[in-house]
């Protein structure tokens, strides 16, 4: 039994990560919810904002913002964007033996759910499930490329920085599942530029025109009214960020860019433990029946990649970056699959040592974290 387990180990490494996942859960719990709690609070209520969709919906039910709603909201979440991901895998390969170690690398990763566990109530996931959704749903008509808008538009409203997060993802979506599959005419072409000329512009919108027009005073006093214990002013202390210009964003980000960027090597380690993975999608695009399609496929991967080198120069959660580029990578990977291939890709092998000590180390690694690693 125990050299069964040592053999192929893949579905003892489910059950941990499943643990792992749940011992997440138990800490993220006893944590401060701060800039979750406050993007709950914030809404419309002065003129149109930065940030403030989720808020503006959740006014819609309640008057008064309880603490746990934070975490009701972020579970919800999380739940629909690992079931979506099971779906979809399960769509695009299937579960099986031969399957089960390329789940364990992608599901498992600490770059994906566990650390979306970890960063409960932050609005990266949201990313992430519409962009899923967009790889399930069928892709033959306009109505798609207009759905794929509109998730942007959301996105947008619920954080700009979803232009640079997720949007270049969205549009990678798009254009694997309709442009390269349907083919390209005037009018699919003309709406598609068209829908990212609304959600450019929203986001320049968003970002030059979207702050508070009134005092910071006046502003966490209006949240007050929204909070279920307004004496938790400890939950109010992120409320500059709704005042602060791209300006001093980035000055901030240089500021701490020396002792941050300490974390470069973590990051490329756990990258590079991903290898047997990388592997797998090098080889699902080598493997691709048009050339076209393999050189748009690395053009689309170099530009979702430079979309996160921007982010990176203007924003510092550098572990919730480099954690939803590797997420991003994972959503594409299953874009590629479904395009005609000359030839059926090998699996991630089940029985190779390397690959099982590598599919150990990160299911043993509980998350990645927001700003520094772990």
């Amino acid at each position: 039994m125990t050299a069964r387990i040592l053999q192929n180990p893949w579905r003892l490494l489910l059950a941990i990560n499943a643990a792992v996942i749940v011992g997440v859960f138990v800490h993220k719990i006893q944590l401060p919810p701060y800039v979750p709690y406050i993007h709950l609070l914030v809404d419309y209520h002065f003129g149109f904002i930065k940030r403030a969709l989720i808020g503006a919906i959740v006014a819609l039910f309640t008057a008064k913002v309880p603490v746990w709603l934070v975490f009701a909201i972020g579970g919800a979440a999380w739940l629909v964007t690992a079931a979506l991901y099971a779906r979809l895998f399960q769509k695009t390969f299937g579960f099986t033996a031969r399957t089960l170690p390329l789940f364990v690398f992608i599901a498992g990763s600490p770059f994906f759910l566990k650390n979306f566990m970890h960063t409960l109530g932050h609005f990266d996931i949201y990313g992430c499930a519409l962009a899923i959704i967009l790889l399930l749903m069928p892709a033959g008509s306009l109505l798609f490329v207009a759905t794929a808008a509109l998730f942007s538009i959301v996105l947008v409203l619920i954080h700009h920085i979803h232009l640079l997060m997720y949007v270049p993802t969205i549009i990678t979506i798009v254009v694997i599942r309709h442009y390269l599959a349907y083919g390209c005419n005037r009018s699919n072409v003309a709406f598609g530029i068209t829908a990212l000329a609304v959600v450019s512009a929203l986001f320049f919108a968003a970002q030059f025109w979207g702050t508070m027009p009134i005092p910071e005073a006046d502003f966490v006093a209006y949240l007050k009214t929204r909070m279920a214990d307004p004496s938790r002013t400890d939950l109010l202390q992120f409320a500059y960020i709704w005042y602060q210009p791209l300006a001093k964003e980035i000055s901030d980000t240089w500021g701490r860019l020396p002792h941050n960027s300490l974390g470069v090597p973590v990051f490329a380690l756990l990258i590079w433990l991903h290898t047997p993975l990388w592997r797998f999608f090098a080889n699902l695009i080598g493997a691709l029946a048009s050339e076209a399609h393999r050189r748009l496929v690395l053009a689309a991967l170099i530009g979702v990649s430079f979309a996160y080198l921007v982010m990176f120069a203007m924003v510092f959660d550098y572990s919730r970056w480099i954690s939803n580029w590797a997420v991003c990578m994972f959503l594409i990977l299953h874009g590629v699959k479904m395009l005609p291939a000359a030839r059926e890709t090998t699996p991630i092998p089940s029985e190779d040592r390397t690959t099982n000590i590598f599919g150990l180390i990160l299911t043993l690694i509980p998350r990645v974290g927001i700003v520094r690693p772990f």
